[in-house]
């Protein structure tokens, strides 16, 4: 059923965007009317058994339900298109939803904290009946569907709001698991164990909402892209053999389908302005059409015919790789100028390189004036960048 729906809405939304944002509501309006539901049902047999536990677990689905309504609202405020205000679009607003959401969990967690302690203290007996038992186990099982109906469309539009959410109904159904295991047990041994399953519930809540709290501040920072789109953009640059390299890849994501992205290519310094220009277009609309990331390639002309900077790139590439084996150069330029030859390049640095920069900057120096009799060197240490 679900499959079917979210084939039917990408025939009739074909734009992105807007497909994104129907399955999203869509999503929201399912959580809602099924977390009410539960809310209800939980929060009536809690009062009539007088069950911590069980009122805990109906809470539990009010802040679901308090979460279906942020994802509403977060998917129909993140589809507005830009403005003058906010040019790269509103879809970060959906990680600030799942952000109330997260802090909605973890106030929600405290309260239950403290009422679990004060039955601890002051324990009661929970009243158990056949209905109780029926009602927690089809809650289970719409936990159960509600994980997969998020998962399916989370997978759809690759959202991280409805992956959270798909796993935040997992947890309920382990945390309705739990009070039926403090009911059974009470049932079988008489041992009220009530205010200790609801200890044990409210700081799984809690757990959660820590998790979730530091996955939407993360988005909302700017996270590395996973290794697997980093390699799918390498391997579209590596088709092009008009380049003869690629560094400097920074990438900017401004929500889930708003990314933005900058690489600087290195291209023959023979080509024509013209023809350089033609290559930094097609691999564009290759970005552009098969990632829907909006690139910029910034030019580095390099010169292939000049056999001493050649040399001079080839045997400092291999020092690099002597002194470690995760240093890489790029933009190496050979200056011919009055004052005698100027050698200017960036040497990328790995993460745990063991030299620090001016112990690099000293070594190399050495090198070049040993090994060519260069003098008058720059360069600059990258170490923030994605590609080495």
């Amino acid at each position: 059923m679900i499959r079917t729906l979210i084939q039917r809405l990408q025939q009739r939304y074909p734009e992105q965007e807007v497909f994104r944002t129907k399955i999203g509501i869509s999503a929201g309006l399912i959580g809602l009317g099924t977390n009410l539901l539960l809310f209800i049902a939980k929060m009536f047999l809690g009062l009539i058994t007088q069950s911590v536990s069980i009122m805990a677990d109906a809470i539990n689905n009010l802040s679901d339900t308090a979460s279906s309504v942020m994802t509403l609202l977060g998917f129909h405020v993140s589809s507005k298109p830009a403005d003058k205000e906010h040019p790269y679009g509103h879809e970060r607003f959906e990680y600030i939803s799942g952000l109330f959401i997260a802090l909605l969990i973890i106030f929600v967690g405290f309260q239950f904290l403290k009422t679990s302690f004060e039955r601890i203290l002051d324990p009661v007996s929970t009243k158990i009946s056949p209905i109780v038992f029926v009602i927690l186990v089809l809650s289970i099982l719409i936990k159960l569907w509600q994980s997969t109906v998020y998962t399916k469309m989370g997978t759809a539009i690759q959202s991280n709001t409805l992956a959270a959410t798909a796993q935040d109904s997992r947890n309920d159904v382990l945390t309705t698991i739990v009070v039926l295991l403090s009911a059974g047990v009470e049932l079988a041994t008489g041992w009220r164990v009530d205010g200790y399953i609801g200890l044990l519930i409210a700081l799984y809540i809690l757990f959660s909402g820590v998790q979730m709290i530091k996955s939407f501040i993360d988005e909302l920072l700017g996270t590395r892209p996973t290794d697997e789109e980093i390699q799918d953009m390498e391997d579209r640059l590596d088709r092009y053999t008009q380049i003869i390299g690629y560094h400097d890849l920074m990438v900017h994501a401004y929500g889930p389908t708003q990314r933005f992205a900058t690489v600087h290519i290195e291209v023959d310094d023979q080509l024509t302005l013209e023809e350089a220009h033609a290559v930094s277009d097609r691999i564009e609309r290759d970005f552009q059409e098969g990632l829907n990331v909006q690139l910029v390639c910034h030019l580095d002309p390099v010169d292939l015919h000049d056999h001493r900077r050649q040399l001079i790139r080839k045997q400092l590439k291999r020092f690099l790789r002597y002194l470690d084996d995760g240093l890489s150069l790029h933009d190496l330029r050979l200056f011919r100028e009055a004052e005698g030859e100027r050698l200017t390049f960036d040497v990328v640095v790995p993460k745990n390189c063991r030299f620090t920069d001016q112990e690099l900057l000293d070594r190399i120096r050495r090198f070049l004036a040993d090994e060519f009799d260069l003098t008058q060197v720059e360069v600059v240490f990258d170490h923030n960048y994605l590609l080495n």
